[in-house]
């Protein structure tokens, strides 16, 4: 009787490796450590691996479809980058999938699956959250699936992203809100493993340093809802060294900021400032209006797309795009 093919899923858990680990050292990815490479290939010669046909067969049938995958589509500057993204593959004759994590890692993980089932032909994604594990990623790069990351990206898989200049955007708000007056700024951001949390805290930061102004860790909050804005906020203004302006990583915060102003009797701007980040429909349906930094997120979208497109056309080059941001001053700073 003939004992069964094994899989490089049988191998991975025989060498006590992931299947992706597996799957790059038969490919002889660099990535991969020569001993382990040697391992592994030394493993599937003696129990006669042979690769499965089909699923280079369905590997190599690529479709027009492209998958997206969408934190959360109430966001303004979400459903921005997929408006561009829409709008360019209607132009070049793509197909596109549309799925949202809701912050889940869980869900994205199960997304990325149901994009390897659907034998897309690339991934536009960002992060959710709470996503630190980057496994199911590397299954789309291990069956020859291009990815272009936005917004939220991941930095340790060699992939291409579109970011919007989230550095110079914070450091541009913060500074105004300096020269506007405010000398106790605090800083609402979201997960700090986040390379967009990373980069707008690191331009807060800077503009504090060139003011010569101290920044100690109270100043410095996990806070990236509007629920959450509302319920520490208040304590905040109502202490003997209250803020003077606040900094939040996006609108909706901002606007949680404002509101609970105006359940403590704050004035803004007179008393304190406030800024936020996207420039959607909330920063200009707040009273007053938000001041906040512009993403541009169709142009984000728009340039994801362009270069999926031009990796699945054979473009070697690696690219990574910075859209600039820029300060729309309104009501909530002086």
């Amino acid at each position: 009787m003939n004992k069964p093919q094994i899989t490089i899923k049988d191998i991975a858990r025989a060498l006590n490796v992931s299947p992706s680990t597996v799957s790059r050292a038969l490919k002889d990815n660099p990535d991969i450590s020569q001993e382990t490479r040697d391992l592994i290939h030394a493993y599937a010669r003696e129990h006669n691996y042979k690769p499965n046909t089909l699923a280079v067969n369905l590997r190599a049938s690529r479709s027009n479809t492209i998958g997206v995958i969408i934190p959360q589509l109430v966001h303004h500057f979400f459903s921005c980058v997929l408006s561009g993204i829409e709008k360019a593959a209607a132009e070049a004759g793509y197909n596109i999938i549309v799925a949202q994590s809701n912050e889940s890692y869980e869900q994205e993980v199960k997304i990325v699956h149901s994009f390897l089932a659907a034998r897309v032909c690339g991934v536009i994604a960002s992060l959710a959250k709470d996503t630190a594990q980057y496994d199911h990623y590397q299954e789309l790069l291990d069956n020859d699936i291009p990815i272009v990351f936005y917004d939220r990206i991941c930095t340790g898989l060699k992939t291409e992203r579109v970011v919007v200049d989230d550095y110079a955007g914070s450091f541009a708000a913060v500074e105004y809100m300096i020269q506007t007056g405010c000398k106790r700024i605090f800083f609402y951001g979201a997960a700090p493993h986040l390379e967009i949390t990373k980069n707008r805290r690191n331009g807060y930061l800077d503009a504090m340093k060139k003011y010569k102004i101290p920044v100690d860790d109270s100043m410095l909050l996990l806070c990236d809802t509007r629920e959450r804005a509302i319920a520490i906020t208040p304590d905040l203004l109502e202490s003997d060294h209250r803020p003077d302006g606040f900094f939040a990583i996006n609108d909706e915060t901002a606007s949680g900021i404002l509101y609970a102003c105006k359940l403590v009797g704050v004035k803004v701007p007179d008393e304190v400032s406030i800024c936020g980040f996207t420039d959607g429909a909330i920063a200009q349906s707040t009273d007053p209006k938000l001041t906040t930094v512009e993403q541009h997120g169709e142009e984000v979208g728009k340039s994801a797309f362009s270069i999926l497109t031009g990796k699945l056309e054979g473009e070697e080059k690696s690219f990574n795009m910075i859209v600039r941001t820029n300060l729309v001053v309104r009501g909530t700073t002086k």
